[in-house]
């Protein structure tokens, strides 16, 4: 007989409350003093299932876009109306099914990301690219079968375009995970993150940045009859990151993206 509680990945669940209690204060002032965070669509959160929910995202940095969503998800359960107020009461009353999408490299840099990893990590192993280099690899079915898992048991969020670059395409394995489970799908659009913060997130690199936080009404998708490249399709409109969004940018929106885009590939290199 177990002396403690486990979740399903056999992590011991006092452990990750403690992880993700002192992970939220440190980082609770990133996103309600030192820059401010507008939450929008709190609401949906509350009336959603407690598993089988799957949040697509846009990606602007490695740890601070994911660890606003665990605050902005359990505030938002704890009731609190589009703010992060009251932090202290929120993170005593976690929902510990939450888990969330990242790249197995990326978690093994330091000690900080694989002590953030305890907060709900599911590992992959990037089929397109490893250690600054692109690649070419079949998916390992195991992390297939281990996001399905996570499913099953709660929530799971994902970035599906698998890099903070913007207007990168959607990677198809979210596409071929949602016809296969068939989750519920909350498209999260977010913004002011890459302003506030250094790549990986972990560090301040301008306060007093406003950054932005909107949930979406439910995808509508047909599991049955919509192909892949069709879900893939309605997720890149849903987190505003299909191309045709490029056509509304100014000119020099564009050319200071495409100079970001060079710099995180020279450094990823």
């Amino acid at each position: 007989m177990k002396l403690y509680k486990q979740n399903i990945f056999g992590q011991a669940l006092f452990i990750k409350k403690a992880v993700i209690i002192f992970m939220g204060h440190i980082s609770h002032r990133r996103y309600h003093s030192f820059n401010t965070l507008e939450i929008e669509g709190s609401d949906i959160i509350r009336n959603l299932p407690d598993h089988n929910v799957m949040f697509v995202s846009n990606h602007q940095t490695y740890f601070a876009d994911v660890a606003a969503m665990i605050h902005v998800l359990n505030a938002s359960l704890y009731g609190n109306k589009n703010h992060l107020r009251h932090s202290f009461f929120y993170l005593l009353k976690l929902k510990l099914n939450i888990y969330f999408v990242a790249a197995s490299e990326t978690m093994k840099t330091g000690i900080l990301p694989r002590i953030f990893a305890y907060a709900g990590a599911i590992n992959v192993q990037r089929t397109w690219r490893e250690k600054g280099q692109e690649i070419k690899r079949d998916v390992k079915p195991t992390d297939t079968d281990n996001i399905g898992m996570a499913l099953n048991d709660g929530w799971v969020i994902s970035f599906p375009q698998g890099t903070t670059k913007p207007y990168k395409p959607i990677r198809k394995g979210t596409g071929h995970i949602i016809k296969q489970y068939k989750p519920i799908v909350i498209p999260i659009v977010i913004d002011g993150f890459r302003r506030s913060f250094d790549k990986k997130g972990l560090f301040i690199k301008k306060k007093g940045i406003l950054q932005s936080m909107v949930i979406k009404e439910p995808l509508e998708i047909d599991y049955e009859n919509e192909t892949v490249e069709e879900i893939v399709e309605k997720i890149s409109y849903a987190i505003e990151q299909h191309p045709s969004f490029l056509g509304s940018l100014s000119k020099e929106v564009l050319l200071q993206a495409e100079e970001l885009n060079k710099k995180r590939d020279f450094w990823e290199y």
